[in-house]
């Protein structure tokens, strides 16, 4: 299975594996699943940091191959559903991955409620 994680996800999964529910970990360990990390969580990371919401002392992007997983880029087809996805969930991240994950038809893995309110599918 393909599999989107959230951004929190990602950095919990870096930081602080215990603070992610076992069944999503698994999913996450999961050898025949390939676990993608989306250009867009790499610049909401980015972002945070320069606004000193976040500390960093990684390239956010190295430890996406350090650990196994795959870049997902955001491409202008996933772009193109924005224009017409809900304002259910305000933030623009996460905009962005629920429209990256409907277009590519891949579940995202996260611990935000808000995405229920989209058609996507959760983990």
């Amino acid at each position: 299975m393909r599999i989107i994680i959230d951004t929190h996800i990602f950095l919990w999964a870096l930081s602080d594996p215990k603070r992610i529910d076992k069944d999503k970990l698994a999913e996450i360990e999961t050898q025949a699943n390939i676990v993608y990390v989306s250009s867009i969580s790499i610049a909401e990371i980015m972002i945070k940091t320069s606004l000193g919401k976040l500390d960093l002392a990684f390239n956010p992007v190295e430890m996406v191959e350090k650990c196994g997983f795959e870049s997902l880029e955001f491409r202008g087809e996933d772009a193109l559903l924005l224009r017409d996805l809900p304002f259910h969930h305000r933030d623009p991240f996460d905009r962005m991955l629920i429209a990256q994950s409907l277009v590519n038809q891949y579940p995202i893995l996260t611990n935000d409620r808000e995405f229920q309110a989209y058609d996507c599918k959760l983990m």
